[in-house]
């Protein structure tokens, strides 16, 4: 069976790289998800996330940090997989349209740049922590909060591979 696209295609480096591909999206009057995170280990609690995320639009855009991002969030020893390699990963999925790299601390200026329909975070968080929450809803979209799968994290499973090592 083919692939649906050329994930080539879908991964970007930065939004300048995107920004003829979310034009499109927008021209297309397409109803554009965000969502952002390392997604290091992808594991199931990612993957019910993201296909949650997905079924509130039709276009789902995945900020990906940055190697740099994820060890000043995460410590010294992350990300375990390199950036290309979480791109490529999620760039797979079916759910995800595209995965734009995002070297910053927070996806803050890549929000202002996408101009989501919907921005989409996970259950550890509150609705006044979200990073471009206001900016999304001034601009006439919506903030939504995506329960967590319990049981499933990155950190739990990097923990667990070195308990039994």
């Amino acid at each position: 069976m083919r692939a649906r696209y050329n994930m080539a295609d879908y991964v970007f480096r930065s939004f300048d790289d995107a920004k003829e591909s979310v034009a499109n999206f927008k021209n297309r009057k397409q109803r554009i998800v965000f969502t952002n995170g390392c997604f290091d280990i992808l594991h199931k609690g990612h993957v019910t996330y993201l296909n949650e995320a997905a079924a509130l639009g039709d276009v789902l855009i995945v900020g990906l940090n940055s190697d740099d991002s994820v060890k000043k969030l995460k410590g010294a020893s992350r990300p375990v997989n390199d950036w290309a390699a979480r791109a490529t990963v999620l760039a797979s999925l079916k759910m995800v349209d595209a995965v734009i790299c995002f070297e910053d601390d927070t996806p803050e200026t890549l929000i202002a740049q996408v101009i989501p329909d919907v921005l989409v975070k996970g259950g550890d968080y509150k609705l006044h922590e979200i990073v471009g929450a206001g900016f999304v809803q001034q601009n006439g979209g919506q903030v939504v909060i995506i329960d967590l799968v319990k049981g499933f994290s990155t950190s739990t499973i990097i923990s667990k591979i070195e308990n039994q090592s």
